[in-house]
């Protein structure tokens, strides 16, 4: 494979160090090697944002342990780069070899965001790569996806080979061990696929068929195989103590979303609120142990020369060791100058000490999510905190010096009326008395509140999956009652596009057939849709009339009990009779208490889950 030059092209695009590839602790083989294989792992957004994430961390880690893989980065060119690439034939590359993917055994992508599909088109449009599994001859790379969007896979059935479900580190070794044989004598590309289909956690879309009822539902999803199963099982790392994790992470040149070190400490969530999706299909909790979690930041450290440490999972002050893990991160690393973040806080067993302890060698503001503005809405959506527990944070926080506050909502809940709007407020001018209560009355210059709002957005496998999301035309309403609501000088009010939320949406609960509007989308120009000022809802509304589709079909209705949903043939591990429960308590307000200290019967069984805490 020739490598691209991009010598005289550099000089022309913003931000060059996102095509570079030649980063600290990045990873480079010899491509001369026929046997290599070669995995292009994919994030479809900016160089920025996917260095930031965590999983794509750990795949590159993993997979190229392999002597005989070669697994590449391939971020989203940004559309001046785009531009120069199409006007001169450049095709998609990988950073490391900068050879283009087009000849590569795997393309890979990482589904975070619906709203990113186009760029995986996109990305495979630049690679000249047939956009269509069923137009993809025998050399063609293998075109597989996963992570948090792969549960409902089935708006981009056309276009993928591969899924796989849950998590990755070792299901995406037996893939590539599969190949390794296949590959001997090559012969047809679903013989391969029938192979991979027999793995844990992998699911082969066009080895199912789809077939709908008159009022537009999906009838059935049935296999049209004999030897694939009729539910396909997500994957668990059931030892996270002894599964591999970077002890190096690569150094970006530029500025990304997150430079720092991220340290996971566990895996899972047993708070169960209603409305999150990686809540339900992340179980169960398996911990990893501060003498692991020392051994890994020690070397991270060293590695990469970070000057901050991100304690990083669903609800970090659950892991039930944080107050010993703190106590030596501190120890350890505040005279070296290494500060600690500390995100995910929850206003129920918000310890101020430990904020006081990491904050040492840097104050930033406080966050925090009550996501409803009344109580009867937080025990709807079961967040479990009061307006009691913000207000003792807040203060002891004040207390302390801290001068800035950020609260994040929900608007659009289940259930939500003009009343629970107010409360949004109320808290966020409970926040500003609380401020000069203890600081004599008065407020200094450098106090601010931020409220932020985001759109509810109904995704599949939660309790909430039945429901519709708002009206347009609510959520802006909504919005602007919130605008005069929050009009004050201390007060800074930011909401999400309602626009984005919609079309996100369509797609998270969609079926096949939006596969089509995800094709003509991309044909008409979209792309980066997940970014406001690229993002074009006349576009999305001219593709689904195209192909005969309504919007409030997907979006904005509610579903009964008895519909079969697209994804009713995947198997998170949590059962449909929990959720259905789950959200019946939500009708009666009723509050489910954290699965830590009383079992649900969410349906994870974790008898053989070594550190399993359910």
């Amino acid at each position: 494979m020739s490598k691209v030059d991009l010598r005289r092209i550099l000089k022309k695009v913003e931000k060059p160090a996102r095509y570079l590839g030649n980063e600290i602790n990045s990873i480079h083989k010899d491509t001369s090697n026929e046997n290599l294989i070669r995995y292009a792992h994919c994030f479809p957004d900016l160089y920025e944002v996917g260095m930031s994430h965590l999983g794509s961390h750990i795949l590159y880690h993993v997979i190229n342990k392999d002597e005989d893989v070669f697994c590449e980065r391939v971020y989203s060119p940004a559309v001046d780069m785009e531009n120069i690439m199409r006007e001169r034939n450049i095709p998609m590359f990988a950073l490391e070899s900068r050879e283009p993917i087009t000849n590569f055994d795997f393309v890979t992508f990482t589904l975070q965001y619906e709203l990113s599909y186009t760029n995986i088109l996109n990305i495979l449009d630049l690679a000249n790569i047939p956009l269509l599994r069923e137009e993809r001859k025998l050399d063609d790379p293998f075109i597989l996806v996963g992570g948090p969007c792969a549960y409902n896979v089935e708006p981009l059935a056309d276009f993928v080979d591969i899924v796989i479900l849950g998590e990755g580190e070792e299901v995406n070794l037996e893939v590539i061990n599969a190949y390794k044989e296949w590959k001997k004598s090559k012969t047809t590309r679903e013989d391969f696929l029938l192979k991979v289909a027999k793995i844990e956690g992998v699911y082969i879309p066009s080895f199912y068929d789809v077939t709908y009822n008159e009022d537009g539902t999906v009838k059935e999803v049935k296999p049209n195989r004999e030897c694939v199963p009729a539910k396909v099982k997500k994957r668990i790392i059931r030892d996270v103590e002894t599964v591999d994790y970077p002890d190096k992470l690569i150094v970006p040149y530029i500025d990304t979303v997150h430079n720092r070190v991220v340290l996971e400490l566990f895996r899972g969530c047993t708070r169960g609120c209603r409305f999150c999706q990686a809540g339900m299909i992340y179980r169960p909790i398996r911990e990893k142990s501060v003498d692991r979690l020392k051994e890994i930041v020690d070397k991270l450290i060293k590695n990469t020369g970070y000057d901050e440490i991100s304690l990083s999972s669903l609800s970090t002050s659950d892991y039930s060791q944080l107050r010993e893990l703190t106590d030596f991160l501190v120890d350890e690393y505040t005279p070296q100058n290494v500060g600690i973040s500390l995100p995910s806080l929850r206003l129920d067993n918000f310890s101020m000490e430990i904020a006081e302890k990491i904050q040492q060698v840097r104050k930033s503001g406080l966050t925090f999510a009550p996501e409803a503005g009344t109580q009867r809405l937080r025990d709807v959506i079961n967040k479990g905190v009061s307006e009691e527990d913000l207000k003792n944070a807040t203060r002891k926080a004040f207390e302390m010096g801290w001068n800035s506050v950020k609260l994040y909502f929900m608007i659009g809940l289940p259930t939500e009326t003009y009343d629970d709007l107010d409360g949004i407020s109320n808290l966020a001018y409970d926040v500003i008395d609380t401020y000069r209560d203890v600081n004599g009355g008065k407020l200094r210059r450098s106090f601010s509140v931020t409220v932020s709002t985001s759109t509810f957005v109904p995704k599949p496998f939660t309790p909430f999956q039945w429901h519709g999301q708002d009206l347009t035309e609510e959520v802006i309403e909504k919005q602007r009652h919130l605008v005069k609501k929050l009009k004050n000088k201390d007060i800074k009010y930011n909401y999400h596009d309602s626009k984005t939320s919609l079309m996100e949406a369509v797609v998270a609960r969609g079926d096949r057939r939006i596969g089509k509007v995800i094709l003509d989308a991309f044909k008409a120009g979209a792309k980066f849709d997940g970014w406001s000022e690229y993002f074009n809802l006349d576009i999305w509304k001219e593709a689904m009339e195209k192909n005969g589709l309504d919007i409030a079909f997907y979006a904005n209705r509610e579903r009964n009990y008895e519909e079969v949903f697209p994804w009713d043939h995947i198997d998170v591990g949590v059962t449909k009779k929990f959720l259905i429960r789950e959200n019946e308590k939500a009708r009666e307000d009723k509050v489910s208490p954290d699965c830590r200290h009383q079992c649900h019967g969410c349906g994870i069984n974790a008898n053989d889950i070594t550190r399993g805490l359910c």
